[in-house]
């Protein structure tokens, strides 16, 4: 059977069971009489019903079910996103993924698979409520949804693939299926999408980003049984090396269109299906998104500025932190940055005493950039400064403005009663991790004690505590155009060791142990001694192990600390073990 004539009998089939006002593809070819006379000639048509015969012949078309891919996070949709799934936010009265999930049971597609990553807990009254099946996906934060589909391998027949995000103005799905296919329109402007190219039976023949204008893949896509076992074959094949693990499942296509088989084009108009990146397209699809999201985060905003809903606008989310997630807004033609705390901090860090700290540092001026912060849930607004850069670890010019700030906070006249204690911090999150899973710390054990020594050859050493920021690496230094230094993030600070200062700001930069002591004569100018050299080495070790033992902790919360936890733990180990080879050894 031909694609048109496939078309005609699916057609027919849908208007014999009251599908109407089905979402077809755009086709200019579909009323094309001699067709439809030679199907009726054939016997498969009988007074514009199919006859038993047609109905056969459709058979082998039937869709088998469908996926749902619902494991993001959708930082793009931020504020929204922070708060709950984005496929569960109403739309014109809906929720995104139940007028999905019904248009499915509307073209008899009754086996549902949703895949569940992000806020997973908040899905579950689904499967209740329109019996739909749940498959976890426990890297979403760490693998793209690729990943997703490969976990949902043994569902994949006569499929169609669904994002939870998609918004259909009419039925797009079907009881039959002709060809594998993604949707899609022409765009005349430069997205984010995947642009494709096709022949003339809409046959995609090649896919890229970044063009300016063309036909770009949106929406639901179908897969026959011959495409997703040749995809699974291929994502098989990628586990052992990992080249896709952080790619959308579009790119493993793309880079095997000529070995997968047919994959088309099915075209609609840009009217008629809508995904919702980013929250400005919400609010100008749905009007009621502008006066109110029902959002907290908006609400809370709202009463900071005391402005309205409307007022608060270009939304710009920030990659994640490695303790938050922040997005950046503007009122007023000025912008401001969000601070979202992430899941798990509220138990090592104190919201109560990062207050106190923001304003101590806004009246001291090294951090001007602080507007509010809630001590009970741990949001913070600030200014964004623009026009700044970062430090060069290897520029002394920048190190002389670090160590500057670093002298000026830390002979500040200021007392507090709290502060971080970086060695008998380390043990409390040691202890809540082996909580969790008693042999998770069994391998550092000997680390541990390494860095235990050299804590306790620091103890009343003649180095006093002082007010220190906890956390100096680069990305909390701002540098302006007319050379000021600001110092930002004040979640780690209090009365502590200066050690933690100077020793994490060469941690980060991973100084070899010449580049490190310069560093530390320079800070220490005229009180240096052999002494206190040792004792700011020494918390290189002490300060790299607490960073170590933090990110086994966030990752055991979902977080991505990537190489990070690696370099925390080889510099502990690194300095810990020059300095316990002893004075003499070390000078040769």
């Amino acid at each position: 059977m031909t694609y048109e004539e496939f078309q005609i009998l699916n057609r027919i089939y849908n208007s014999m069971v009251g599908r109407m006002n089905v979402l077809y593809e755009n086709n200019n070819n579909f009323h094309n009489n001699l067709i439809k006379n030679s199907l009726i000639k054939k016997g498969l048509i009988d007074n514009e019903e199919l006859t038993t015969e047609g109905m056969k012949l459709l058979h082998p078309y039937k869709v088998d079910n469908a996926i749902i891919l619902a494991a993001g996070a959708a930082t793009r949709f931020v504020p929204l996103s922070l708060e709950q799934p984005k496929g569960l936010y109403e739309v014109k009265g809906e929720k995104i993924i139940e007028r999905q999930i019904k248009q499915l049971k509307a073209a008899g597609i009754n086996d549902i698979t949703i895949v569940l990553g992000y806020k997973k807990e908040m899905f579950f009254y689904l499967q209740d409520k329109y019996n739909v099946k749940f498959i976890f996906n426990k890297e979403y934060a760490t693998k793209n949804n690729i990943h997703s589909i490969y976990l949902a391998k043994n569902e994949l027949k006569n499929t169609y693939i669904c994002s939870s995000d998609d918004y259909f103005i009419e039925n797009p799905f079907q009881k039959y299926e002709y060809r594998s296919f993604y949707a899609g329109y022409y765009e005349n402007n430069k997205t984010n999408e995947m642009y494709v190219k096709t022949s003339k039976d809409s046959k995609i023949v090649s896919m890229d980003k970044g063009l300016t204008k063309g036909n770009i893949l949106i929406g639901h896509s179908f897969w026959n049984k011959e495409f997703s076992k040749k995809f699974v074959a291929y994502a098989e094949e990628d586990k052992e090396v990992g080249i896709y693990n952080n790619s959308f499942w579009e790119w493993l296509v793309k880079d095997k269109l000529n070995e997968m088989p047919g994959f088309y084009l099915k075209q609609y108009l840009s009217e008629e299906i809508f995904e919702f990146d980013y929250f400005q397209q919400l609010r100008e699809f749905d009007e009621k998104y502008i006066d109110s999201s029902h959002s907290k985060i908006m609400e809370r905003i709202k009463l900071v500025f005391r402005c309205d809903e409307e007022d608060i606008i270009d939304f710009r989310n920030i990659s994640e932190g490695m303790t938050n997630t922040s997005f950046i807004f503007k009122i007023n033609n000025i912008d401001y940055i969000y601070r979202y705390p992430g899941e798990g901090t509220e138990k090592i860090i104190s919201r109560k005493n990062e207050k106190k700290s923001l304003e101590i540092a806004k009246k001291i001026g090294i951090d001007p950039t602080y507007i509010y912060s809630d001590t009970n849930e741990g949001w913070k607004i600030s200014k964004y400064i623009h026009n700044f850069r970062e430090p060069d670890y290897f520029s002394k010019n920048d190190s002389s403005k670090v160590i500057n700030i670093l002298r000026k906070l830390h002979k500040a006249d200021i007392e507090v009663d709290y502060g971080m204690k970086p060695w008998d911090d380390a043990v409390k999150m040691e202890k809540l991790l082996e909580k969790n899973n008693p042999k998770s710390f069994s391998e550092f054990k000997k680390l541990k004690s390494k860095i235990k020594y050299l804590y306790e050859k620091t103890i009343n050493d003649g180095v006093d505590k002082c007010f220190c920021h906890g956390d100096t690496y680069k990305h909390n230094w701002m540098i302006k155009e007319d050379g000021s230094t600001l110092l930002i993030d004040w979640e780690y600070s209090g009365m502590s060791d200066p050690g933690i200062d100077v020793g994490y700001y060469i941690v980060d930069a991973m100084y070899d142990f010449d580049d490190a002591k310069y560093f530390i004569k320079e800070y220490l100018a005229d009180d240096y001694s052999e002494k206190k050299e040792f004792h700011f080495l020494a918390y290189v070790a002490i300060i790299a192990y607490y960073w170590f033992v933090w990110a086994l902790y966030r990752e055991s919360y979902g977080a991505t600390m990537g190489e990070s936890l690696f370099n925390w733990y080889k510099v502990a180990e690194k300095y810990a073990d020059y300095l316990l080879k002893g004075k003499d050894e070390r000078n040769g």
